[in-house]
């Protein structure tokens, strides 16, 4: 099934948290905050303005990104758990600087 979201909003996929803590205390899934951070897998086209002109979003397909804990509404779309929330709902994308770049191709 394909999913296209209308308007100004995006579809979520929640990023993975680290199932340790710094000192190598497992934490059990229920007792795991929902992470904040995710990664877009879909887009609406835009907000529609009063005049009927649309205004692009500034996420994209792909983009990492953080938003507010309670966010976002949950759906299941083919067994798979995603948010649906408004690009106003996303602080903000998170960028990798060209160092961490080069790091990870080393």
């Amino acid at each position: 099934m394909k999913f296209r979201p209308l308007h100004d909003r995006v579809v979520v996929e929640r990023l993975d948290q680290s199932e340790k803590t710094a000192g190598g205390i497992i934490i059990p899934d229920s007792a795991q905050e929902k992470p904040m951070e995710g990664r877009i897998v879909a887009a609406g086209p835009g907000a529609r303005a009063e005049d009927g002109s649309v205004s692009p979003l500034d996420v994209k397909v792909g983009d990492r990104v953080l938003f507010g804990k309670w966010s976002g509404t949950e759906v299941k779309i083919d067994g798979e758990e995603l948010l649906i929330m408004k690009e106003s709902d996303i602080m903000g994308i998170i960028e990798e600087t060209a160092a961490k770049k080069g790091k990870k191709a080393a």
